[in-house]
């Protein structure tokens, strides 16, 4: 009995020596590692993993031709913030050269099995992380500033979305130059059709009368993009625990529903809201439960199964329900800028 207890013992300070070597070496990788200017020319085809299907589409509208291989890691309509990765998804980490990640907190499970396979030289490139300054960060409903995570959805904002664009393209031109005179091309050619998305959002907005621009949405993913285009976001319904709001805090909602006037309220296809459909029934206010946050129009191969054409349809979603003319949206062209080779999976 003695010898067991003692077995038992070592056991467990193996186990406890093996899991602090894991964090030790897991906060050595990220200091060395989580770096958008990092990383150096590689030869032969360039490796990339991405997480979210909107930044998947980014990354592939700048890699084009090149010949690069883009794999995504976060399915298709997928809560992104409780995700967590296969085990399977770490061989594809464990090969990239580079992964793309949003940052602001938003897929810390994928970024430490990230950082737990990545090879030598390889880099994790942070795009909200390195675009947005610390004292611009929007804290709000779901993601309230005693949490410590941002508002990360930075991608719903085009001005935004473009900056990533011009991250990607400077991270592939710097591993490997070989291709980046297609890099820039690519590059100029996706930021010609978000300024022109961009513009045609603010026409369309500029059609729904000013007291009507507010949001009260499910999941709070439009923060950044309300500030650009004048939108007045009155609340979210989920909370930061993702848990449902409690009776409380909707009845709370149905009177600021009446109070403001708002004449929609809109929830998202990745999380079902039974909540605002009946604050939309108790308060006589449109309920519009088709936006998405980061789930791509159609399937993969499709023409709007893109960043653009998920922009596309949320703003006419958004912009008609207000009592706005998405005349200047709909008459967009969203295809992709360069060829979309990407996987994404579903």
């Amino acid at each position: 009995m003695g010898f067991l207890k003692k077995y038992i013992r070592l056991l467990a300070l193996i186990s406890l020596v093996a899991a602090c070597a894991q964090s030790q070496t897991v906060e050595s990788n990220e200091s060395k590692a989580v770096d958008c200017s990092g990383g150096i020319a590689i030869e032969g085809t360039l490796n990339i993993a991405t997480t979210v299907a909107p930044i998947t589409s980014i990354v592939a509208n700048i890699a084009g031709d090149s010949g690069a291989s883009i794999t995504g890691i976060v399915p298709e309509g997928t809560n992104s913030h409780t995700f967590e990765p296969k085990p399977s998804d770490a061989a594809t980490l464990e090969n990239a050269d580079v992964i793309f990640i949003n940052g602001l907190v938003l897929e810390e499970p994928t970024k430490e099995l990230a950082l737990a396979n990545l090879k030598d030289g390889a880099i994790i490139c942070e795009l909200g992380s390195e675009i947005l300054p610390e004292s611009e960060y929007i804290f709000d409903f779901s993601f309230p500033r005693e949490g410590g995570k941002p508002n990360p959805h930075l991608w719903t904002n085009p001005p935004m979305a473009k900056q990533y664009a011009q991250v990607v393209r400077d991270v592939l031109s710097r591993l490997d130059p070989t291709h980046a005179d297609l890099y820039s091309q690519n590059f100029d050619a996706f930021a010609t059709k978000v300024d022109a998305l961009d513009a045609a959002m603010a026409e369309a907005t500029a059609t729904i009368p000013v007291n009507q621009r507010k949001l009260l949405t499910y999941h709070d993913a439009y923060a950044y993009f309300s500030v650009h285009y004048g939108y007045e976001v009155i609340g979210a319904i989920q909370p930061s625990s993702f848990d449902e709001p409690t009776p409380k805090e909707i009845a709370d909602l149905i009177t600021q529903v009446k109070e403001s006037g708002v004449t929609a309220v809109f929830g998202s296809e990745v999380f079902p809201s039974p909540v605002l459909e009946q604050i939309g029934a108790e308060t006589g206010v449109r309920y519009v439960d088709v936006l998405r946050d980061d789930d791509l129009i159609g399937e993969p191969g499709n023409a709007e199964h893109s960043w653009l054409g998920l922009m596309r349809f949320n703003y006419v979603t958004m912009v008609e329900a207000l009592g706005g003319d998405s005349t200047a949206l709909k008459n967009l062209d969203v295809s992709d800028a360069a060829p979309d080779n990407a996987t994404y999976p579903q």
